[in-house]
């Protein structure tokens, strides 16, 4: 074994021994100190079905989500659409779209939308409702680019604008996401680096902070109510403190055991550093079954926020189906189910429709 080699497996090891450091994690300090915290829940039944543990495997535009770089591995264009129902009524839903540039690179375009449902206005006076009613939602747009620079090195960027709305009261915010996925060629079973265990990182939502204004925090002010003669109801506005993004960092390791003709099974491990909560791990696994003359079947599994202080997460199922036609063209329906303990049970699927442009 040269030096090279052994190079690459030493810092291999210390990556891996990286992952498993947050187990040690100390209790949290900055719990509920973020705004925009539905770029936390996952997005994409691929991923979440795997208990969010997909930064180093991933492959489709969901990529957009989990890591940039993984926008490199796709095969052909791509237009994806993601329902995947919240608790407490929420609807969170993801679209997304992507061109393969021969040479070029991968560019996309995808949007998070998540809706509350409608809501009753409520005051202090009027505690029962006034009758009016309104629907908060959030949004985050973002326009992605990946490329394979060497045949074992991705690299890939999002650029993002994110909003907020409650009522009359709104609030927006830009970040950034990028991400790196390394093909490295240990634990291959046919010696090549496709199949060999994969390192990936990503930092998501390093940006500006988010400062909630409008008409509702306007109020008429009597800066001296018991005197006459002064400028009554002055038009004051209540100032509201900037919140700062949900930043994450991931680093991710998968492997695949085994992979023949017809079997594929990839086991995958990610470790989180959130800006907001403590340490945790993410642990998959996924099996696949190829068939030659129709396509593809996948089953998942996983479980997030391992080691977690006080996680109400618990294990994820799911699975899928891609189905080959007309040349390279695919179609792909995958399924997830989540269980988030005292909260309950979520699920949600994805279609996908994977076509050659160029």
């Amino acid at each position: 074994m040269n030096k090279e080699v052994l190079k690459k497996f030493y810092i291999t090891m210390l990556f891996i021994f990286l992952i498993f450091t947050p187990g040690y994690s100390q209790t949290p300090i900055r719990v509920g100190t973020t705004a925009a915290n539905f770029l936390e829940i996952g997005f994409g039944a691929t991923g979440i079905a795997m208990g969010d543990a997909c930064v180093s495997h991933t492959n489709d535009l969901s990529s957009i989500y989990w890591n940039p770089a993984g926008l490199a591995y796709m095969n052909h264009s791509e237009v994806m659409f993601v329902y995947q129902p919240w608790i407490v009524d929420i609807n969170t839903s993801f679209v997304a779209a992507g061109i393969l540039i021969p040479a070029i690179g991968t560019i996309s375009l995808g949007l998070i939308s998540v809706d509350y449902g409608d809501m009753e206005v409520t005051t202090l006076a009027m505690q029962e409702g006034t009758g009016e009613m309104f629907s908060p939602n959030d949004m985050a747009v973002s326009l992605s680019y990946a490329r394979r620079l060497t045949d074992w090195f991705s690299i890939g960027t999002s650029a993002k604008y994110i909003s907020s709305n409650i009522l009359h009261t709104n609030a927006s915010a830009f970040a950034v996401d990028l991400g790196v996925i390394i093909n490295t060629s240990f634990f291959s079973p046919d010696g090549g680096r496709e199949n060999a265990l994969k390192l990936g990182m990503s930092i998501s939502n390093y940006g500006t902070r988010m400062k909630y204004e409008g008409i509702d925090l306007i109020n008429p002010i009597d800066i001296s109510p018991d005197e006459d003669g002064n400028f009554r109801d002055v038009p004051g506005q209540f100032r509201m403190q900037e919140w700062e993004l949900p930043l994450i960092f991931r680093l991710g390791v998968s492997v695949k055991p085994i992979v023949t003709e017809r079997h594929e099974i990839v086991l995958s491990l990610d470790a989180l550093h959130p800006n907001n909560n403590s340490e945790s791990v993410n642990a998959g696994m996924q099996y696949t079954f190829m068939w030659p003359s129709f396509g593809k079947f996948i089953l998942r599994a996983g479980y997030k926020a391992l080691f977690m202080v006080d996680s109400e997460y618990g294990l994820s199922l799911g699975g899928g189906i891609v189905k080959n036609f007309l040349g390279n063209n695919t179609i792909k329906i995958d399924y997830f189910f989540r269980d988030i303990g005292i909260l309950g049970t979520t699920h949600g699927f994805s279609l996908s429709y994977g076509f050659d442009l160029f």
